[in-house]
């Protein structure tokens, strides 16, 4: 299977092909051969571009036969570390599996990439490879947080792309967020919120404030509700379907919410496996323990999805398991045959189409190209 190429034949409107970083996740390949099993077996038109060392992931594929022609495999002699330098991989990184797989998308032979590896060098390279949609100034990454919102999840973003964001990236943000929502969650007009210290107008940073202006005004265009400031405990509410931020404020409230479902998880099996009384209790209550930890494990929502580049990249969390693997995956696969990425230029361009006679404060941006629909 070793550099085999995909032909228009085998990359056809029948099969959706992604391509996957085999390397640089703290579980290493074990775990993405094995959240590609699960994957595969949950899409039957679901093809891969493997990348990675060949003397590792031969044997690793041979033992699973379900993998037999659906995986392609795509030796790479290098992997990028979590200690590399992001500005370092933009100068060496050719001939990493992390560049192979980001130039497949590039080179059109698969519809999206995953990849578990470093997120700064892969923002970098996705940057450099793929180059920003236009009318984007700052890409933005965008994540699902389990929420009591009907479809059982709100997206946020920024969450790490970049630490800081001026106002004009915050409505950018919106829009981009609410594409993905729309596309993603199938709801037609998401409603959009903006992460604050507070629900009160007069509260906040200046930059804030001039954003709060710009998403009410530029609504319409971007085909979302604006409901003003939401606070942290709006963010896994049924207020709002998608919350802005910067990425440092988003990164630091991921990172919280998957360590505290961690933790209710782990004094849940603490407190039903204290004596004989809790461990029978939770045996009466096993299926709504399981239901509860479904719910709130963060593996089940792994995946990243890299917005504003011109190509779908999910960034899978560094110590994915096979879980999380195939949960990554999947997210990439329903994104690509969805046909995402055109409908998210789509409303870039529109919205940025309909600010064109605007001042450079209220776009934000450059003038577009062109316009088209969305949905």
């Amino acid at each position: 299977m070793a550099n085999e190429r995909l032909t228009p034949e085998t990359s056809g409107p029948e099969r959706t092909v992604i391509s996957v970083d085999a390397m640089g996740g703290d579980k290493g390949p074990v775990a993405v051969v094995a959240g590609l099993v699960d994957s595969l077996a949950r899409n039957p038109d679901l093809h891969v571009l493997l990348h990675g060392d060949e003397a590792q992931l031969a044997p690793l594929l041979a033992r699973e036969p379900a993998l037999t022609g659906r995986v392609t495999l795509r030796h790479a002699d290098r992997v990028v570390t979590m200690d590399d330098k992001p500005s370092q991989v933009m100068r060496h990184g050719q001939g990493t599996s992390m560049w192979a797989t980001i130039d497949a998308v590039r080179d059109g032979e698969a519809g999206a990439a995953v990849s578990c590896g470093n997120t700064g060098a892969l923002m970098a390279v996705s940057m450099l490879r793929l180059r920003k949609l236009p009318g984007v100034n700052r890409p933005a990454i965008a994540c699902l947080w389990p929420s009591r919102s009907p479809g059982g999840f709100n997206v946020m973003l920024d969450v790490g792309a970049d630490v800081k964001a001026e106002a004009s990236d915050l409505l950018q943000y919106a829009i981009m967020g609410a594409s993905y929502a729309r596309n993603g969650l199938s709801l037609e007009r998401p409603r959009v919120g903006l992460l604050n210290v507070g629900t009160e107008e007069h509260k906040g940073r200046a930059e804030l404030k001039e954003a709060l202006e710009l998403l009410a005004r530029n609504a319409e265009a971007g085909g979302y509700e604006s409901v003003g400031f939401v606070e942290g405990l709006d963010i896994p509410s049924d207020r709002v379907d998608v919350i802005v931020t910067d990425g440092f404020t988003g990164n630091v409230a991921l990172k919280t919410g998957e360590g505290t479902a961690k933790l209710i998880s782990e004094l849940l099996r603490e407190a039903f496996g204290a004596g004989l009384l809790s461990k029978f209790a939770a045996l009466l209550a096993l299926n709504s323990l399981k239901r509860l930890q479904k719910r709130i494990d963060p593996r089940r929502v792994n995946g990243g999805v890299f917005l504003g580049l011109n190509g779908t990249v999910v960034k899978s969390h560094g110590g994915a398991d096979a879980t999380g693997v195939s949960a990554a995956v999947g997210l990439a696969y329903r994104l690509a045959r969805a046909g995402f990425l055109e409908r998210l230029a789509a409303r870039v361009a529109s919205a940025e189409a309909a600010g064109q006679d605007a001042s450079p404060v209220e776009t934000g941006a450059a003038k577009p190209a062109g316009s088209n629909p969305e949905e």
